[in-house]
């Protein structure tokens, strides 16, 4: 799965060779259609496996033991942060995207996989609003599209953005602040009105 995460990061789908793959992975190209069928097979494994990482990594965070601002700031900063450090994710997003998520319909186990991460959203939103610390009737699915966009677009941008502005948006000091700058946006957000 690395090595044909790695391939298909560095190359497209469309660029994206099995023979390449198995020498990546040190394996017999046969075994691999064996596994998945084909190269299609194999790149659908890849992202099924990509989301259930950070959805794994998303439920190991245990926001319900959290008060609901801090438990909405360590999910904020955690989706940064893995965007940072996963560019294969975000790579393979942007993918899956040019292909209007054609290989993700597929997917038998898509949808189960992100269930825990909106349940765990629904908690601190209903929490928060019990304490009048959130404000009532936010949707989470909406909640969650907006923290990871203001991540994924200055990652998905930063090279262009850091040529526009004449500053480098990939200094770790310039990460930080952009991290803050996410979580004091979704707080604001979510603050009771009136």
């Amino acid at each position: 799965m690395q090595a044909a995460t790695k391939e298909i990061t560095a190359n497209g789908l469309n660029g994206a060779r099995v023979d390449s793959i198995a020498k990546r992975a040190g394996v017999n190209k046969r075994m691999i259609y064996h596994y998945f069928g084909d190269k299609n097979g194999l790149y659908l494994a890849v992202l099924e496996s990509t989301y259930a990482a950070i959805r794994t990594a998303e439920v190991g965070l245990h926001l319900g033991d959290l008060g609901p601002v801090d438990g909405m700031r360590k999910l904020v900063l955690f989706t940064w942060k893995y965007f940072i450090e996963h560019p294969e994710f975000l790579s393979l997003l942007a993918t899956e995207n040019l292909n209007r998520a054609s290989y993700l319909k597929r997917s038998k186990r898509i949808r189960h996989l992100h269930a825990p991460l909106i349940g765990m959203i629904s908690g601190l939103l209903d929490r928060g609003a019990k304490e009048k610390v959130f404000r009532a009737n936010v949707d989470p699915v909406e909640l969650y599209i907006t923290i990871a966009a203001l991540g994924f677009f200055y990652m998905s941008n930063r090279h262009t953005l850091s040529t526009i502005f004449g500053k480098d948006l990939n200094t770790p000091d310039r990460l930080a602040t952009r991290g803050r700058h996410i979580v004091d946006v979704v707080l604001a957000y979510l603050a009771p009105r009136g």
